[in-house]
Order: C-alpha cells, then structure tokens, then sequence
C-alpha cells in the first residue's frame, strides 16, 4: 500500500518542444491523455515561434484539457533542443520529467512502461531505446537505418556509455538528476541527447531501458540533415575529450 501511494503521489512533466507542429500536436496530447489516465501529469509545450500556428492549436487544446494540464511556453524563435529542455523545466512542477518527439515518432503507449519500470527498479533515468529486442524502427530507409545505427556503434566503441541507444530522445528523469545533468551539459542540437546520457552515465545515475519502436513522422518533414551529421561527429569527439 505504501508503495502505491508514492507511486500516486509521483507526477510526470512532459516536455515536448515544437517547431511547424500544427498537424501533429492535437493527435500527441490525445494519445498522451489516452494512455496516462491514472497518473498526474502535466504537458508543457515549448513551441519556437513556429509560423505553421503550432501555438493557435496549442490554445484551443487548453480550452479542452485545461490549462492546469496543457501549459503553453513559446520562445520569439529556433533556439536549439537542449534550451528548449532547459525552457520548459523552469516551468515544470513535477518530480519527474519526460522529453518526448512531437512527430508521432514516439508514442505515448510507451510512457506507462517508463513509468512502471522507474517505479520498480527507483532508476534515475529511463530511456527508450530501438536497438535491444523489443525495440526498433518504422518507415526509415535503409541508408537512415545504417548511419543510424553506425553512429550508435561508434559511440559506443569510444564512449562505453553503458546504454544501447546513445541518441535517442525519448527519456523520462528524476527532475534532480536533469537538473543536475543539463548544468553540465554545452551541447546543442540533436548531440545533446547523446551528451546528456553519457554525463549521466559518468556521474553515476541509475539508466534503465525500455524497448521502443521509432516510427518517422507521419506529418511534415524531418529536420535532421548533413549538418546534424557533422554537428554529431564533433560532439562524439568533444565527448571522447571531456568524458
């Protein structure tokens, strides 16, 4: 009994950045509410100007779901994944906090399973991974599968991070380890992910790892290009110095 009432008493702030969301922002505060009906949570949306009116959706979902639960946090323009993080924590009321993909490319079915397998091993960080069985990718095509998985190889090769999926984005913390974490971290962009886990696993946090299936997204385009690509390969040996 005691252990469900802490696990009542736990509440869960989603961070979900948006740029040009418009079309798939409605259908992931659906799917989350859906899916996370017993436990106390809030959304906090932190959108970067986006021209698409990613942020007139975001309102009319507060009048639906309340703005208790749907909190809106825009920033004037693009100002990088891991300020956004860095955003929407200042606003963050929960314990525990969980980054997630606006894209439908992580699925809020998922976010039980995180929080149960946080609840039963008392880890600090539960992250989501394609590449232990269980897990995987939908709708890439080859060649995305292969650097995909080549830059997780390398990483692992030179980083011995002690996780399977090294640039992953969907994650649930303990809200004092992120904060811990972030301070340390000066990565921007798509590295910031990798940075944050192997700071994590350097400092000693508890990581455990839930299977995931990635889907690409369904609306819009991806944002990950050639320079994501380079920005990765000097933050890998930005890493292999400072770690």
């Amino acid at each position: 009994m005691d252990g469900q009432n802490k696990k009542e008493k736990n509440k869960y702030s989603i961070i979900v950045p948006t740029y040009n969301e418009r079309l798939n922002i409605g259908l992931i505060v659906y799917l989350i509410f859906k899916h996370l009906k017993d436990v106390d949570f809030e959304i906090i949306v932190v959108d970067d100007g986006s021209p698409d009116g990613t942020q007139d959706i975001v309102k009319q979902l507060q009048q639906v779901y309340g703005e208790d639960q749907i909190l809106l946090r825009p920033r004037p323009r693009k100002l990088g994944l891991g300020t956004a993080y860095i955003h929407g924590l200042k606003h963050a009321s929960g314990n525990f906090i969980v980054i997630m993909d606006a894209d439908l490319s992580h699925h809020p079915k998922y976010l039980p399973s995180f929080i149960r397998k946080q609840f039963e091993t008392g880890a600090d960080i539960v992250t989501g991974t394609r590449y232990v069985q269980g897990g995987g990718v939908h709708g890439w095509n080859l060649m995305r599968k292969l650097t995909s998985r080549g830059a997780n190889v390398l990483a692992q090769t030179l980083l011995w991070p002690g996780v399977s999926d090294l640039t992953g984005s969907f994650r649930l913390y303990r809200k004092s380890a992120l904060e811990d974490i972030i301070s340390c971290c000066v990565s921007k962009g798509y590295v910031f992910q990798m940075e944050m886990i192997v700071r994590a696993s350097r400092k000693g946090y508890h990581i455990e790892e839930v299977p995931i299936t990635f889907v690409d997204r369904v609306f819009g385009s991806s944002k990950l290009g050639g320079s994501e690509i380079v920005e990765y390969l000097k933050g890998l040996a930005y890493l292999l110095v400072t770690t």
